[in-house]
């Protein structure tokens, strides 16, 4: 019984923290809407979720070592940081920046709602637990 309950809180808690992490790099998009050839970046949900829930992170970039004074390379471990890729550019500007202001606004707005509908679940859930133990 507890195995399962870990479980999921341990879901709910994984997918927060991937929301956290879209709407984190999302804002990073919006503050550098006026940088010149900032490249706007967000990250496709469902691949961060199952990649943070099944344990897979970057692969570690393998270099080659010519020598025993090289450092090892090393990539991006963190299933969410993989999962990170430059949006797909709508219209271009001339000083090479791709942020849509329209698009970013919508993905935040988006996110934020998505963000608070997991927390009012998870509030539920412990709510329904906790009637439970107190037997009403």
């Amino acid at each position: 019984m507890t195995e399962r309950l870990d479980a999921t809180l341990r879901f709910h808690q994984t997918a927060l923290n991937a929301r956290a992490f879209r709407q984190q790099v999302i804002a990073s998009n919006i503050a550098n809407a006026d940088t010149p050839n900032y490249k706007a970046r967000d990250i496709d949900f469902r691949e961060a979720l199952a990649g943070a829930l099944g344990g897979k992170g970057g692969d570690a970039l393998a270099l080659k070592t010519t020598s025993p004074r090289h450092l090892p390379g090393s990539g991006p471990t963190d299933p969410l940081t993989a999962a990170l890729k430059f949006r797909n550019e709508e219209q271009g500007a001339v000083d090479g920046n791709t942020v849509n202001m329209d698009v970013e606004r919508s993905a935040f707005a988006e996110n934020s709602v998505q963000y608070q509908a997991s927390l009012t679940f998870i509030n539920g859930l412990l709510t329904s637990m906790q009637r439970a133990i107190q037997g009403q």
